[in-house]
């Protein structure tokens, strides 16, 4: 545990508060108290089963979007110790960066902004502010978490900013414009969306990167969609596979494959903390918001890691996320997913009680909004049930 924060980390003494005011605590952080509050919401409890890439029936081994969020927070710390940054405000963006995912992964967030195309879409980073800052109801005196406005940043704005100085939408929003859920809050509480967030925010969206990137491989060759000798010619993963069978000759198969992901991420970690490290000695950030209005992101790959990442990724596109194994389950949860929005758009009695008295039908943006939350915050397994229940048909995942 470093002695001090740097200069340029987020400081919990300095933070810019919530937007509903509470008294501070004196055992723990803010940022504390925000990771805390994220572990005890029910959309994080639901993450356990919600899949990535795999739907949740296919076996327990495979990760979750709660067993990868935990294996995020976890490099996430070890990055945030050694580069002198607020651990627990890493740590909270790392934990909660998933919240907004719809079931079945990406193919169910891409049928969901499909049928909510009428109604503004769907964006998995909107519905985790959604979550956060709404859809969360437990506490007596707000809605939401009331997190503190440096979390809020990095949940938006982890991946850099969203508008430019003119305030034109940016990156990933430049087609479509920024979601109406950011838009709205922003506009009572500031979130600076033309500028980058913290270096804390910097560290979690690396962290994801690292995971994702390196326990889909392990993931990838658990389920069999491609061999341990595909990888040798994939940079990064074909080094440290070969270290491992040079070093370990007569090593079964898994423990060959664990060993190659530990040295990847391990290669992965060294690699931002050196590339980082350098990044500071050139530009000797005094403040949080020298970070912030850098114009680029302080913590970073190396331009070599950086491309090493981009094939690794065109690899596991190829033959993982493409898979036809992979993509006849994906057809199958878009399906699921669009039976259900219809089922819903037309029957209201159809959803439970607590949700129908939110918006009536004849209210149809708001009320298509409604269900776009309640099938978003579902997991795998109960928007299967609620399929079979609904249609009477045998599972579609036999």
């Amino acid at each position: 545990m470093p002695e001090r924060l740097a200069t340029f980390a987020s400081h919990a003494a300095q933070s810019l508060g919530r937007a509903i005011p509470e008294p501070n605590e004196a055992h723990r952080s803010c940022f504390a108290r925000d990771r805390d509050r994220i572990i005890h919401a029910s959309a994080f409890r639901r993450l356990k089963q919600k899949t990535q890439v795999f739907v949740s029936h296919e076996g327990d081994h495979f990760r979750t979007r709660l067993t990868h969020s935990i294996e995020v927070a976890q490099i996430a710390r070890s990055l945030a110790r050694s580069l002198r940054l607020d651990e627990d405000l890493t740590e909270a963006l790392a934990l909660a960066h998933d919240l907004g995912h719809t079931p079945f992964g990406h193919a169910g967030e891409r049928e969901l902004d499909k049928l909510m195309r009428p109604f503004g879409g769907f964006d998995h980073n909107a519905q985790t502010l959604r979550i956060v800052t709404k859809l969360e109801r437990k506490y007596a005196d707000f809605d939401g978490l009331n997190l503190t406005w440096e979390t809020l940043e990095g949940l938006v704005k982890h991946n850099g900013p969203l508008i430019d100085e003119k305030g034109h939408a940016i990156g990933h929003y430049k087609e479509q414009g920024l979601p109406a859920a950011i838009i709205e809050y922003t506009e009572a509480h500031d979130l600076r969306l033309a500028t980058y967030a913290s270096a804390e925010a910097q560290v979690a969206a690396l962290s994801d990167d690292i995971a994702y990137n390196a326990h889909d491989i392990d993931d990838g060759l658990r389920a069999k969609l491609f061999d341990v000798i595909d990888l040798g010619d994939v940079p990064l993963v074909g080094v440290a596979l070969g270290h491992v069978l040079k070093t370990y000759p007569k090593l079964e198969i898994p423990r060959v494959i664990h060993e190659t992901v530990r040295r990847i991420i391990s290669t992965m970690v060294q690699d931002v903390l050196e590339q980082t490290s350098r990044n500071i000695k050139a530009i000797k950030p005094h403040s949080p918001d020298d970070v912030r209005l850098l114009g680029k992101t302080l913590v970073s790959f190396s331009a070599q890691m950086t491309e090493n990442n981009r094939m690794l990724q065109s690899f596991l596109s190829a033959h993982m996320y493409r898979h036809p194994r992979v993509l006849a389950i994906m057809d199958k949860a878009q399906r699921i997913i669009h039976d259900l929005f219809e089922a819903y758009m037309n029957d209201e009695t159809l959803l439970p009680q607590e949700w129908r008295e939110l918006h009536p039908r004849t209210d149809k943006p708001h009320y298509a909004r409604q269900v776009c939350d309640f099938l978003a915050g579902m997991t795998d397994n109960f928007a299967l049930e609620q399929h079979r229940r609904l249609f009477d048909l045998d599972p579609l995942f036999r």
